[in-house]
């Protein structure tokens, strides 16, 4: 397979989840309706009292790099988007028709990655214009993070996004199963990560956990760090490669030994 139907691949991958109206927007919901509300309150409560601190400014810039990237709203886009793109071929019975055209099932299975971190991408640079927005023109003459942070903040958000619709869409595309892939992943992500990490009797084996390697690259902090894992550059990076590699694997084997 050369590079122009890769990328032709890649994009007929993208537009089938652009079509799916429903995933783009709850997307949307997931990536602006927090930032929005977070927003919308605290300019209620500076209004209502002015010893409150302003609505925008560098510490709700960092509440919002939590939103987006680290801890909740972005990492769901991030599933939601990568469970579609694994599983909406066999879901929509057209596996069967896009094998007997000739096309590589390892090429399937290929171009479904680039095309949901596109789109992740794509909703989550959206939620992230949002928070620039509010972080300065709500600051109301608080500090606010210079370009460097702003960049390191984005950097960190598609990061992010991007290693967890990666493991999304590799897991989905094992299982073949929406619901099963969505809450598998969800229940890893909010609730069996963070115990995970803080049971402090595993010891070096809470390095496997993907989560604190993202986090790693975090530019603020991401809430209480009593109980988590440090772990240095060299690490953060093998632990992700390792978690990508199982589930790209993963996925490529499942996409080419299961029934059309």
């Amino acid at each position: 397979m050369n590079p122009t139907i890769a990328l032709r691949m890649a994009g007929a991958d993208f537009l089938k989840l652009r079509k799916k109206r429903s995933i783009v927007i709850w997307a949307l919901v997931l990536a602006l309706l927090p930032v929005i509300v977070f927003y919308g309150v605290n300019v209620a409560e500076h209004a209502s009292n002015a010893s409150h601190e302003a609505a925008g400014g560098i510490e709700s810039f960092h509440t919002g790099v939590r939103l987006l990237g680290g801890l909740f709203f972005g990492p769901l886009v991030a599933i939601l988007i990568g469970v579609e793109a694994g599983t909406t071929d066999s879901a929509d019975g057209v596996l069967r028709d896009l094998i007997v055209t000739g096309r590589s099932r390892l090429a399937l299975f290929a171009t479904r990655v680039p095309a949901a971190i596109a789109m992740s991408w794509l909703v989550a640079l959206v939620g992230y214009a949002v928070l620039a927005l509010g972080t300065y023109t709500l600051a109301d003459g608080s500090p606010t993070p210079d370009l460097a942070t702003m960049t390191n903040g984005l950097g960190f958000t598609l990061l992010s996004i991007a290693v967890i619709c990666t493991v999304a869409v590799g897991l989905s595309s094992l299982t073949a199963s929406k619901p099963g892939a969505l809450v598998a992943l969800i229940g890893w992500q909010l609730v069996a990560s963070p115990i995970f990490t803080n049971i402090s009797s595993l010891g070096s084996a809470r390095d496997l956990v993907r989560r604190d390697a993202i986090d790693h690259f975090s530019p603020v902090e991401l809430g209480d760090h009593g109980g988590r894992v440090t772990m240095g550059g060299g690490t953060a990076v093998a632990v992700m490669a390792v978690w990508l590699i199982v589930f790209c694997s993963l996925g490529a084997w499942r996409t080419r030994t299961m029934d059309a």
